[in-house]
């Protein structure tokens, strides 16, 4: 799990149209993530072709990102590198908990109980490197550019908005804010009617967008001071402190101004509370990302390519599949047609 800052976060909500002619550097890992646990079958069993191959996570990608695509979003997509070392740790303890999951998953099976599988389910997702590979694939055929980081995919992201060569990073997390993004995008990939988890009740998700200069002027705090509060309640490469949200952790680090050292000193006294040992790498990390630039430019779509992917090796409803190029096809063609009015001045 990434960095939760919503209580104390201020949001704004906004519309896909809002975002027309931006180009957004998603987090690639956490939108493929998601739509392996939320397109599943009513029991918990993910989308499968005819031949048992998952297929999730291809149908979230192609019709979601068509649909940014068709009201103008240029989406590009940062897929993680190697984990910093002092993630290791962290990825072993995931791994553990899915294993519990798939335990719990088998004893719901056995008990018929559908709600209890959809949830053990989605807390057994993998994501392979074929899926990784064959969403590569996909979207290079859908004209979408894809980044590899040389760490993690929300740094990249982040690093990307900062440099220019994208309005905003896209991601449900707000880690890339503390590597320093200027804007971040939630909801792209869960926009619309959503129903409530074990709840026969639904809600309407909006687009939100977070500007850090105002978020950090609002909260009266330093960039320095964010990546701290994300330290205390927890990251992707520690703990956090129990008892410790993002409410407390914000008086804490105003008491304890800038100076990380000391923040982390007092912390553990009066928690009584041992940080990692890495803890100050971590720190260094969100604050110094490595990034890498590089241009996002969007390419032209191979429809022939897409169709062989998803109907012919991947069993996708063949109609649906030429009608979401169609629309494509045509959203693309009015983008360029704007271009050349601008150009003109029109």
């Amino acid at each position: 799990m990434g960095v939760d800052l919503s209580p104390i976060i201020e949001k704004k909500e906004i519309t896909l149209d809002y975002l027309s002619r931006k180009t957004v550097a998603l987090d690639a890992y956490n939108i493929l993530y998601q739509f392996l646990a939320s397109i599943r079958q009513p029991d918990g069993t993910a989308l499968m072709d005819f031949r048992g191959n998952v297929t999730s996570h291809l149908s979230g990608l192609f019709y979601r990102t068509a649909k940014l695509m068709e009201v103008g979003i240029r989406p590009a997509y940062v897929f993680d590198g190697e984990p910093p070392k002092f993630k290791l740790r962290e990825i072993e303890l995931r791994r553990a908990k899915k294993d519990e999951a798939m335990l719990l998953l088998k004893k719901a099976q056995d008990q018929e109980n559908e709600v209890l599988m959809r949830s053990y389910a989605q807390a057994t997702v993998r994501l392979t490197q074929e899926m990784v590979r064959e969403s590569k694939e996909l979207l290079g055929a859908m004209g979408v550019p894809c980044v590899d980081a040389p760490s993690e995919g929300e740094g990249e992201a982040a690093f990307l908005a900062k440099a220019g060569k994208a309005y905003a990073s896209g991601s449900q997390d707000y880690d890339s804010m503390l590597f320093g993004s200027p804007r971040l995008v939630r909801n792209l990939s869960i926009t619309g009617k959503r129903k409530l988890p074990r709840r026969d009740e639904y809600i309407i998700v909006r687009p939100e967008v977070v500007e850090l200069e105002s978020a950090l002027g609002s909260l009266g705090i330093t960039r320095e001071q964010l990546i701290m509060i994300g330290i205390l309640t927890g990251t992707d490469f520690n703990d956090g402190v129990k008892g410790v949200g993002a409410k407390t952790a914000l008086k804490l680090v105003k008491q304890y101004g800038n100076d990380f050292d000391a923040l982390i000193k007092g912390v553990e006294q009066k928690y009584e509370y041992r940080f990692e040992e890495y803890i100050y790498d971590v720190y260094n990390f969100f604050l110094n990302y490595p990034g890498k630039e590089t241009d996002l430019p969007s390419g032209e779509i191979d429809e022939a390519k897409v169709v062989e992917m998803l109907v012919e090796r991947h069993d996708f409803t063949k109609e649906r599949i030429e009608n979401t190029l169609k629309a494509l096809a045509e959203a693309r063609k009015n983008e360029k047609q704007t271009r050349m009015s601008d150009w003109f001045g029109q």
